[in-house]
């Protein structure tokens, strides 16, 4: 539990590093070897690490005050390109709460992308353009209501983007922009977003782990069972978190590599959009429990085949027990309204 300072430190390094990418490829054209090259390894890799400091400051894991945190994400977003840290947070929250819950979970497929997206093509096509799916589904399944910090993201990222335009050029942005897009394509880093939450195997086990060496550049964010298990616990714990408790982690399968994840994803007739553990609405999930009394039920697809599998009650928000609610629901009661 509690904040890690160290994040802050690293947030700030890589926001440098982007910096000084970007003046140097400033007279590059956006099209040439080097640059395209750069924008993937060095741009790609940096924005993918800025992606998972957000999600560890929306969290509240880099300093001990909401607000605090709130700007250092609106901060860590700049190098983005386009404003979303306020977004996600709200959206991310609500993925811990309901995980996989049918118009809540925005980390779900939508029934468009899996009516279109079912073959090696079209798998290929979500890994390449993945960022673009997780930026526009949120709001189709679930708009949010602008508040005050909704608006200081885009104001501020909006300056900022204008400044480098202006003092640096528009490739410098053009490099910012594509350092975004690849971070969340076809990168080795990029694979997390598939193997968290889709099912494998066969099995109905819904949150996966990845322990190996890429968690160097993505806030350990693979020991993802042990993050969702206890949110609150920042990124450099959760070694210590699976170490101590290897009864509930080590017994679980985990994946040996993300970039492993994506082709198997994509070549493997078994994975794709549909292999997604998916709950009820919360309205339908209540009436059906009031009809059938101690059972609600779930809906899990996987394979070719919808299934329906009923969970008990204490199953239904989480197949495992979390850290208490307060360590989810972050709002200060006196900026309840922001």
């Amino acid at each position: 539990m509690g904040h890690e300072p160290l994040t802050k430190y690293i947030v700030g390094a890589v926001v440098i590093i982007q910096l000084t990418t970007l003046w140097v490829l400033r007279r590059s054209h956006p099209l040439s070897l080097p640059f395209l090259f750069a924008a993937y390894a060095i741009g790609g890799t940096a924005n993918h690490n800025l992606f998972l400091a957000i999600h560890e400051i929306t969290h509240n894991l880099a300093f001990k005050g909401i607000a605090a945190n709130k700007w250092f994400a609106i901060f860590a977003n700049l190098p983005i390109g386009i404003p979303y840290a306020t977004t996600f947070k709200k959206y991310h929250i609500d993925h811990h709460k309901q995980l996989g819950e049918d118009g809540v979970d925005t980390d779900l497929p939508t029934s468009l992308e899996l009516a279109l997206l079912r073959n090696v093509a079209g798998k290929a096509f979500f890994c390449t353009f993945q960022i673009l799916f997780y930026a526009l589904r949120p709001g189709f399944v679930k708009s949010q209501r602008i508040t005050s910090w909704h608006i200081k993201n885009i104001l501020v990222q909006l300056l900022f983007d204008y400044l480098i335009v202006t003092y640096v050029g528009y490739r410098a942005l053009t490099y910012l922009l594509l350092s975004s897009f690849f971070a969340g394509s076809l990168h080795p880093c990029a694979g997390h977003f598939i193997a968290e939450h889709y099912l494998w195997d066969g099995l109905e086990q819904e949150t996966y782990s990845y322990y190996g060496p890429l968690n160097i550049l993505a806030y350990n964010v693979g020991y993802h069972n042990e993050h969702h298990d206890f949110p609150s616990i920042p990124w450099t714990r959760l070694p210590r978190l699976k170490a101590i408790a290897p009864e509930f982690y080590d017994t679980l399968p985990s994946h040996p590599s993300w970039p492993l994840v994506i082709w198997n994803f994509i070549f493997d007739p078994a994975a794709g959009l549909h292999a997604r553990a998916k709950r009820l609405s919360s309205e339908l999930r209540h009436s059906s429990a009031a009809r059938k009394g101690d059972v609600a039920p779930a809906m899990s697809t996987h394979g070719s085949e919808t299934e329906e599998i009923l969970l008990s009650k204490s199953e239904t928000d989480s197949s495992r027990s979390l850290s208490p609610a307060t360590d989810l629901d972050d709002t200060d009661p006196k900026t309840k309204e922001e």
